[in-house]
């Protein structure tokens, strides 16, 4: 059993999150807060793919101390020296191991109710992302602006949201007006048009543990990769007025403007 946030991952291939895992010869239940194996050896392969998982393991509990130290940093043991055991036991960040008989709905109510909480909270903190990373990507704001800017453009990468947000809006960029169908001759699908998903809804006053609510299509606007990369050097990223009002171009659709 595992449990994903749709932010970071749907699939336990890849990304991190909070699973259940067993050692079936040792009658052994593991909580952990761990990592896809599948795309690191992918990348990586097997070998140095579990250092990696190692070293990014290292990271998620630098980034929540807190949370982890209600956990054992120990290493599990999932009785077997196949891919996928191995791989979970190198990404393995933090957790608590439960032998047969010991565990009570009251025990795993509370150790699962805080590790949701580290999750909640290295999500919130940029995961594994570097901080050096997250803080180029931001343009070097200060470590919380940091946080909120990778949050912010977690939510606009989801494949969840883009679909749901072109599904629900005209595919035109809402501040240059570009369409790709007129002014590209795009004729592929509707979820691969070449527009970027904007979340325009404020984070600053988002406290860290507060919930992170959006709503499919106010809080978000449809802008091409130009404007898009515009915005999030403005002031303010959810005044799209003010971007429009800088604008010095307009498109041209007028065919005998091209024509020599």
């Amino acid at each position: 059993m595992a449990f994903f946030d749709p932010l970071i991952t749907e699939s336990a291939t890849k990304g991190f999150y909070v699973v259940f895992l067993i050692n079936s010869d040792a009658q052994t239940i593991s909580l952990s807060m761990n990592q896809g194996t599948t795309a690191v050896y992918n990348d990586f392969g097997s070998v140095r793919g579990r250092d990696v998982l190692r070293r990014r393991a290292r990271d998620m509990v630098d980034r929540v101390p807190e949370f982890a130290k209600l956990f054992s940093e120990d290493p599990i043991d999932l009785g077997s020296e196949a891919g996928l055991p191995t791989g979970y036991q190198a990404g393995h960040a933090f957790g608590k191991t439960y032998h047969a008989g010991m565990l009570t709905d009251e025990i795993l109510q509370e150790d699962l109710h805080n590790m949701l909480l580290a999750y909640e909270a290295l999500v919130n903190r940029g995961g594994t992302i570097p901080s050096d990373i997250m803080q180029e990507e931001s343009g070097g704001k200060d470590i919380e602006e940091t946080r909120r800017y990778i949050l912010s453009r977690r939510i606009e990468r989801s494949s969840k949201v883009r679909k749901a947000v072109l599904k629900a809006k005209q595919p035109i960029c809402e501040c240059c007006g570009l369409d790709p169908k007129l002014d590209y001759g795009y004729g592929g699908r509707t979820h691969n048009t070449p527009l970027e998903v904007h979340h325009a809804k404020p984070l600053r006053g988002l406290s860290e543990g507060e919930t992170r609510r959006y709503r499919i299509p106010e809080d978000f606007t449809l802008l091409c990769p130009s404007c898009h990369r515009m915005i999030h050097k403005t002031e303010d990223p959810s005044n799209l007025s003010k971007l429009k009002q800088m604008l010095r171009f307009k498109i041209a659709r007028d065919t005998s403007y091209f024509l020599p």
